[in-house]
């Protein structure tokens, strides 16, 4: 790619003070940690960097810390982990008016987790028909068709009951191959007619709420380390950021002109590309 400088993870760390990592993709997939990545968090963190895990999950930033820990990465390597579900909250918890204190809510999930809705107080329930508002903030496409979730959704689509969506991810990492992620069943539901709110990459009010909380001044001193075009490295070229394309990840078989073509499609470049996620 002719818009793209090749770097590595040394050089990054002479030319930048904060660090925002992604989390799927670069430092782990769905089975455990990449080769060599809880060593580079490790040396970062020796360097004095500044390092920010910012992950599109609909979970909070709490539990994905301690399921890294228990992976093996150390906490003192990183500094916060800002997840979309963090920032889900702390959006919609400021709204008044809003959303209504124990409104109904159905949750599309994984693993059954429905942690933002309890946070705000709302009810479960496990019909859209009965829900006022939709929450998606993760996918178990790997085990349930695609046509099931657009089926489990319609009631609530053609009623126009606003769906938050706190995991834009269209792809996830599953089994070594790649399934639809909550991005897509929110794709679904828009398909249908359903307002759908977007949180989380590529989208600007998570990078703000990353900003603030690493104390930056000066963003050119800030670089955005990911696997996704359409999420890491637009949502970075949208925070005016620059931005690292790791090819580990969802892009791990994609050749260069169908990144290219990718690149083009989203209209937006890394500033450099890494191998991998390792010093």
């Amino acid at each position: 790619m002719a818009k793209c400088a090749p770097i590595t993870l040394p050089e990054l760390t002479q030319s930048y003070d904060v660090f925002f990592v992604d989390q799927f993709g670069v430092l782990r997939d769905d089975a455990g940690p990449y080769e060599g990545a809880i060593a580079a968090l490790f040396e970062l963190a020796s360097a004095g960097r500044k390092v920010v895990i910012l992950s599109n999950s609909g979970r909070s930033g709490e539990y994905n810390s301690e399921r890294l820990v228990r992976l093996g990465f150390a906490r003192e390597t990183f500094d916060f982990f800002v997840t979309s579900g963090d920032v889900a909250f702390d959006i919609l918890s400021r709204r008044e008016n809003m959303i209504r204190g124990m409104a109904p809510c159905l949750t599309i999930s994984s693993g059954g987790d429905s942690n933002l809705a309890d946070r705000l107080g709302l009810a479960s329930v496990h019909s859209a028909a009965n829900a006022e508002i939709v929450i998606i903030s993760g996918s178990e496409a790997e085990r349930i068709p695609m046509d099931d979730y657009r089926e489990m959704l319609r009631p609530a689509a053609e009623k126009g009951i606003p769906c938050y969506c706190t995991n834009p991810d269209i792809h996830k990492l599953s089994n070594g191959s790649i399934a639809p992620g909550a991005g897509s069943i929110a794709k679904l539901y828009e398909g249908m007619g359903g307002p759908v709110t977007w949180l989380g990459k590529p989208y600007l009010e998570i990078y703000e709420h990353a900003l603030k909380l690493a104390g930056v001044t000066d963003r050119r001193r800030v670089v955005c380390i990911g696997d996704s075009i359409e999420h890491d490295i637009l949502g970075a070229k949208s925070a005016g950021l620059d931005s690292v394309l790791v090819r580990t990840g969802i892009l791990a078989d994609v050749n260069d002109e169908q990144l290219e073509h990718l690149c083009a499609s989203a209209h937006a470049y890394p500033t450099h590309m890494l191998q991998q996620f390792a010093f």
